[in-house]
């Protein structure tokens, strides 16, 4: 198993364009950081966040906000990042990120860094997630007993969800259509900016708790880091908005050791509803 820094690192990038505003960096993608056998949707925007970081040069290391939209899952394996600076200001420089493989797209996206601190907010009303004590929640395997679906990132990170969710598994959705737990590095390291997007989309999607069980492919989502979290946990709730159509739309927050929001998202993925 690849822990978080070697499974999303870099190779030297190829010349850059003219003008200094294009990189191309490779990357190979490792098959533990995946949903069964589809790359997880925050460990490829954390790829590419490592990718924009690079491309500044040191001058703005921390993504502080990535739009990202999917369209088509990459293999694990090799792949291409490519990355066109559209401003470098001051305190912040935009990007344009491209993944690829095969010379086709898979994911882009455009990204803002900056420098984040791990300094109080000036004012929040963000609550954290009402949960049980950590110990007192349920275990993600990799393995589910009765299931042949395999998650091999729940290797790689320490989830441990609210117990209600057992019931979404037996068939007794509650219909809030809410999935929060609690989540650590399974190597111990601690939680960064980047990582902070693997919290963010968390495993099983929130439509288990709608009945509606089954692969939700992330299709668009944008996501905003807040701050460098405190070591120790992560707390994390996704929320669905509403399902209409073949689209659910999910919000998600995560909360550090220090009860401060650090991440959030909001994505719309595919979900498969009853005729």
């Amino acid at each position: 198993m690849a822990d978080f820094a070697a499974a999303t690192a870099l190779t030297e990038p190829s010349a850059p364009h003219p003008g200094g505003a294009h990189h191309a960096y490779g990357a190979e993608l490792d098959p533990q950081w995946a949903v069964g056998d589809k790359l997880h949707g925050g460990y490829l925007m954390a790829v590419m966040g490592r990718a924009a970081a690079r491309a500044t040069g040191g001058a703005h290391p921390d993504l502080t906000a990535i739009a990202a939209s999917f369209i088509r899952p990459p293999l694990p394996g090799p792949a291409r990042v490519e990355v066109e600076t559209l401003r470098a200001g001051r305190g912040s420089s935009r990007l344009r990120v491209r993944l690829a493989q095969d010379g086709e797209p898979c994911v882009e996206a455009i990204a803002t860094n900056g420098a984040l601190n791990g300094g109080e907010p000036h004012w929040s009303r963000a609550e954290p997630a009402d949960l049980p004590p950590e110990h007192d929640c349920v275990p993600s395997p990799a393995d589910v007993p009765g299931s042949a679906f395999r998650v091999p990132l729940m290797e790689a990170v320490d989830q441990r969800i609210d117990p209600g969710i057992l019931d979404a598994m037996a068939g007794r959705p509650s219909m809030r259509g809410r999935v929060a737990g609690w989540q650590r590095l399974a190597d111990g390291a601690a939680w960064d900016p980047l990582s902070l997007l693997v919290a963010l989309d968390m495993v099983p999607p929130v439509s288990y708790d709608l009945g509606l069980p089954g692969w939700a492919p992330t299709v668009q989502m944008s996501a905003y880091i807040r701050a460098v979290p405190a070591p120790g946990p992560v707390r994390v709730a996704m929320q669905a908005e509403e399902v209409s159509g073949d689209r659910m739309d999910v919000t998600a927050r995560a909360w550090d050791a220090k009860d401060r929001l650090v991440a959030q998202a909001s994505q719309i993925a595919a979900v498969r509803t009853p005729e």
